[in-house]
């Protein structure tokens, strides 16, 4: 009986153990996913299902390749990944164009990240923003302080008198493409 005993506590305590090797090396494999998502963000996420965000959307334009390179200098990828809802007044790669010279190349510069930051945010409301719920003379406030006032003039609308020429909705928002870039006031 003492044998049995004997082999009993001994099969038990291996299974103890080897039960409590797998939660550990399991804990182990959970805190290496969730600290592979927390530093990734949600840019990272790999979803080939879903609707396009906005900042996936704006990748895949000819004409926004200046307002992508802007987002990225300015670590806000990540920001407009997530759910949203956002609306981005996104101005085309022409409308940068308009700026004096070397404006776009400063404002890229590390040292200016916070200047950029603050000039994308005023491009940046929380909500959505349909053009068909805009009233002239509205006023909203932005991302990064600031407002922005819609005017409707000939059935267009304006956003600080710069048109919005295209409507573009994505899984976390709304693109209004602009021809204009939005200075803060």
């Amino acid at each position: 009986m003492l044998k049995f005993l004997t082999l009993s506590t001994i099969v038990f305590s291996f299974g103890l153990f080897s039960c409590a090797e797998k939660d550990e090396q399991n804990a182990n494999i959970s805190t290496n996913e969730t600290t592979a998502q927390i530093t990734t963000g949600q840019s990272g996420v790999k979803d080939t299902t879903s609707n396009p965000n906005i900042v996936q959307v704006a990748v895949g334009s000819k004409d926004h390749t200046t307002l992508v390179t802007a987002v990225k200098a300015a670590d806000l990828v990540d920001a407009l990944s997530n759910a949203g809802p956002f609306t981005v007044f996104a101005p085309t790669n022409a409308a940068f164009d308009k700026l004096p010279k070397g404006t776009v190349e400063g404002l890229l510069k590390p040292e200016k990240k916070a200047d950029l930051a603050n000039i994308l945010g005023y491009h940046t409301y929380v909500g959505n923003l349909k053009i068909e719920y805009m009233n002239d003379g509205q006023e909203f406030d932005m991302v990064y302080g600031g407002k922005v006032k819609i005017t409707k003039k000939d059935g267009k609308t304006f956003v600080n008198g710069s048109e919005i020429v295209a409507t573009i909705p994505t899984a976390n928002g709304i693109i209004h493409v602009i021809g204009d870039v939005l200075l803060p006031k």
